[in-house]
């Protein structure tokens, strides 16, 4: 099953990249994992809602073009549906199982994610109703993976 992670900014300090790094290496025999960074579009200090708006378009419309139409895409976004571990890993092969070439965990930029990134995910997850640093995010997002790979292939890791 191939897996990408596509986040628009960067990981600023090596220990968030060390951390990603880490599940990548760890997910290479079950489940390749590919982190794709998109730019997030720059926006003044103090921008408008109307200025963050066509941001996030911008950024959802680059993303969507990069976007299989066979992928299962799953958006991160706070409103989203909170799983079990053990649920996030029967979606992904439950995904992979009814044709998905790819499975694409999308995040947000500092602003969120324009509802046409929303639109075309096929389920919409949260971590939590609380906020946390995109960077942290994707940390999470990444041993979470490695713990939903784990589970598929039954190893004791997930306990």
């Amino acid at each position: 099953m191939k897996v990408t992670i596509y986040a628009h900014g960067t990981l600023a300090e090596s220990h968030w990249r060390d951390a990603c790094a880490e599940y990548v290496k760890r997910l290479t025999r079950l489940w390749p994992l590919t982190i794709v960074e998109a730019a997030e579009v720059r926006l003044p200090q103090n921008p408008t809602e109307g200025e963050i708006a066509r941001a996030l378009a911008t950024e959802a419309k680059t993303a969507l073009s990069k976007i299989s139409p066979r992928a299962y895409v799953i958006a991160l976004c706070i409103e989203g549906e909170m799983l079990t571990s053990p649920a996030l890993s029967k979606k992904m092969e439950d995904a992979a199982a009814h044709g998905a070439s790819e499975i694409v965990f999308l995040i947000g930029s500092s602003y969120g994610m324009d509802e046409s990134l929303k639109r075309r995910a096929d389920l919409r997850m949260s971590f939590s109703r609380m906020t946390f640093p995109h960077q942290l995010a994707r940390v999470m997002l990444c041993e979470q993976i490695y713990r939903a790979a784990q589970i598929a292939h039954g190893a004791p890791y997930h306990k």
